[in-house]
Formats: C-alpha cells, sequence, structure tokens
C-alpha cells in the first residue's frame, strides 16, 4: 500500500521548494489549493518494498517497515539490536546499548542521550540539529523525524508542529535561529511518544545500518561495531573504510583489532586536518575509541568511563536527563527557589512565554531570565508583575499553549 505524506498550510512562495523536497525523496507530488494563498501537498511514496527502501528512513518508517524491514538486494539480513550471521559472536543487548551510549555521549554528552537538545554551531553544513543523535535540518532527517511523530495520534506537540512541518521539509534555514521553533522542539523532548520515535528513528537510519555493515565487513567485537555506529552518524564512513583497506591493509591482512586500530587513526588524522572548523573540533571521538583500544575493552564489559562520563547498568537504566514527567501544570506556584525549580510546569510556562515573544530558553529550569520574562509578560496583561506565578496564573498562562 502506497504510504501518502500530507502537510497543510503552505504559503503559496513555498510551495516549489516542499514539492522539490518531496521529489528528492522519490514522491509523487499533487498540489492542492485550500484558498487564501495556502495549499495542501500531498506526497505519494511508492508501494513497492525495493522503491521504499531507497527513500530514506521517512519512506521506510512510514511504510510500517522499521528495523523490520527486509534487507537490500544480495546483503546480509537485517541484524536488528545485533543478531550475528552465522557462526559469529552476537552482540548482546547491553553490548548494542553500550555502543549507542558511547555515541550519545559525543553527541549530547550524556549516556543516554538529551532528546530535547537544539544545537547549532558555527559553520556546521547540517545547521540546526535535535534530538539523541542530533538529526540536522540541513540533511532533511530532521523534518523526517518531525513528520513521523507527528503522525502518530498520541504525539502531544502535533499541532505545535504543524505549522513548521512545509518549513522542515523545504530546508528552511532560517529555521536555524527561530527561538520559538527550537522551544518547541525542547517541549517535545517531554514527550514519550516523541522519545520513543527518536529512537525507533535512530536505530533505523544508523545502527541497524552500521551493524549490517560491520557484518558485511567480518567484524564481530562490541567495540568495533560501535566505532561503525559513530562513523555512521557522524559521517564518512565509506570513504574511510576503503581508505583504511586500500593504504593500510585488509581486515584478513591486519586482523580486527588491528585494522579498527588502523581505521580509528585514519578518522583521527582526517578529522584533525579537516578544513572545517566543527570536524576539527571533534578529534576526542577518536581519543575516547584509543583509549578504550589501549584498556582493551573490546568486549565493552561494564562499567566504563567515556570522556568522564559512567556506563555501568546503573545509567543505563536511569531517567535520560533534561526531560520532564511532571509536576502538572497548576499543582504549584512557580518561582525563582534555591535550588532553581525545574519541570514539566516550567517548561510549558516558558513555551507559553516564548510564545508570547519572550526571549526565554524552554529548558524547564525557571531561573532570573525567566522570571523577567514572566513579569513582562504579567505588567502587558495587567496583572501585579512579581515574576512569580501562582498555580491559578500558571494554568491561565499554559492552556492556551497545551490545553
Amino acid at each position: 500500500m502506497a504510504h501518502v505524506e500530507r502537510i497543510t498550510d503552505v504559503p503559496e512562495s513555498a510551495v516549489p521548494r516542499v514539492k522539490a523536497a518531496f521529489e528528492q525523496r522519490g514522491a509523487t507530488v499533487t498540489v492542492k489549493p485550500q484558498g487564501g494563498q495556502l495549499f495542501t501537498l500531498e506526497a505519494t511514496y511508492p508501494d513497492n518494498t525495493d522503491a521504499i527502501l531507497g527513500l530514506g528512513t521517512m519512506g521506510l518508517l512510514a511504510a510500517g517497515l522499521g528495523g523490520n524491514a527486509p534487507p537490500p538486494a544480495g546483503g546480509a539480513p537485517d541484524t536488528g539490536a545485533g543478531a550475528a550471521t552465522s557462526g559469529s559472536p552476537v552482540l548482546t543487548a547491553t553490548q548494542a546499548q553500550t555502543a549507542k551510549a558511547i555515541v550519545n555521549i559525543f553527541e549530547t554528552s550524556a549516556v543516554l542521550g538529551r532528546y530535547d537538545q537544539v544545537t547549532l554551531i558555527p559553520g556546521d553544513s547540517g545547521h540546526l540539529t535535535y534530538g539523541r543523535s542530533q538529526t540536522t535540518l540541513g540533511s532533511g532527517l530532521l523534518h523526517d523525524l518531525l513528520a513521523l511523530y507527528a503522525t502518530n495520534p498520541g504525539a502531544r506537540f502535533a499541532k505545535r508542529l504543524a505549522p513548521y512541518l512545509a518549513r522542515t521539509a523545504a530546508l528552511d534555514l532560517s529555521l536555524d535561529t527561530d527561538a520559538r521553533f527550537a522551544n518547541v522542539l525542547r517541549a517535545c523532548g517531554d514527550d514519550l511518544v516523541m522519545r520513543e520515535t527518536q529512537d525507533v528513528f535512530f536505530d533505523t537510519r544508523f545502527w541497524t545500518p552500521a551493524v549490517d555493515a560491520a557484518h558485511r565487513l567480518g567484524l564481530t567485537l562490541p567495540l568495533s561495531f560501535a566505532v561503525v555506529y559513530d562513523s555512521r552518524v557522524h559521517g564518512s564512513w565509506d570513504r574511510l573504510r576503503d581508505e583504511t583497506t586500500e593504504e593500510d591493509g585488509s581486515l584478513q591482512k591486519l586482523g580486527e583489532r588491528g585494522w579498527i586500530q588502523a581505521y580509528v587513526k585514519r578518522r583521527l588524522n582526517w578529522l584533525a586536518n579537516s578544513s572545517r572548523d566543527d570536524l576539527r573540533a571533534t578529534v576526542y571521538r577518536m581519543d575516547a575509541f584509543q583509549r578504550l583500544i589501549d584498556q582493551d575493552r573490546w568486549g565493552l564489559a561494564l562499567p566504563l568511563v567515556v570522556r568522564g562520563l559512567e556506563i555501568s547498568t546503573a545509567t543505563l537504566s536511569e531517567p535520560p536527563p533534561g526531560c520532564y514527567a511532571g509536576p502538572t501544570p497548576g499543582s504549584r506556584s512557580v518561582a525563582v527557589t534555591s535550588p532553581l525549580t525545574r519541570g514539566l510546569d516550567v517548561r510549558l510556562l516558558q513555551l507559553a512565554l516564548s510564545d508570547a515573544g519572550e526571549p526565554v530558553k524552554a529548558d524547564g529550569v525557571f531561573g532570573d531570565q525567566s522570571s523577567k520574562s514572566l513579569a513582562r509578560v504579567q505588567s502587558a496583561r495587567g496583572m501585579p508583575a512579581s515574576g512569580v506565578a501562582d498555580p491559578a496564573q500558571v494554568v491561565a498562562l499554559v492552556q492556551p499553549v497545551f490545553g
């Protein structure tokens, strides 16, 4: 069955860009006028499984295939969380989780990843990045993630994201500096549906292809899988894999440990000598892998320390950082306290202040800037400008944002 992705309320000026972006993904696009110079675009993806697999992550997931899709023609079977080819060792669920945690640390400085993190690095060709594995606006993958989330009937912030889908589809780089958009993305991190969507999305886009690539090459050690996964997320795996084999020697000649060490050294040199400042700044990734190699941690046995952060059964089972399940808005007053007040009610209050045009970051932490923004909004609405919101006021401010 063909998959149709629909975006409404697209301004006439944006129609060509959105249409072209969908067509580049292999879709057939129908443009329907809504009136008032607004249009609906319907992108129909092929119903042929092989064709869908060529569409990228959005086509794959939206077609309902997820991580259970059949492999590309001639390829190894889908390896899921690490099922091995016949006769090779099994990558356990904990080893897979540990490999992902290493890359989470590289990407967001957190073992479980920061599902709410929004980043803009000067000179980064990906532009705005978001989520546990920092998917990018410039690649189109941010749109794919948000569209996948927004189509879920349980997505709490689907309506808030709807106005941005056409712009992300069109790779609108002005979103880099759109503070309200960034705040909506941060708030989405509190939604379990978004976190689970990110897990499926990043596993399908990066982890499963990395496991498949490692098996194709003949790699079997957990640390080797982590190195390949990092390169799939960070980029240029195919190029540096081939250079390592051609210039340093094949896996059969060097052995797995020797080949991985040669690859890590070659990748470190490539990063260190890049013309891009943002890539040169990431040599720490290879330094971290080299440290694990020097410690003979090929099996990724826990606990591990990567860039000063502990990966253990305890840290792997903690709630993800920066995500709030409560308190419910209206269950308490919100004010600057010591320690600072944090939580879901604060995040949604900040989102309401952002909607009112205030320069506040919706990080769920109520500090001086949030208090000053609240005071200005209170004053504009004829309330005492105290910078403190009692429960009724929190509800009144948050209600239009979240219902």
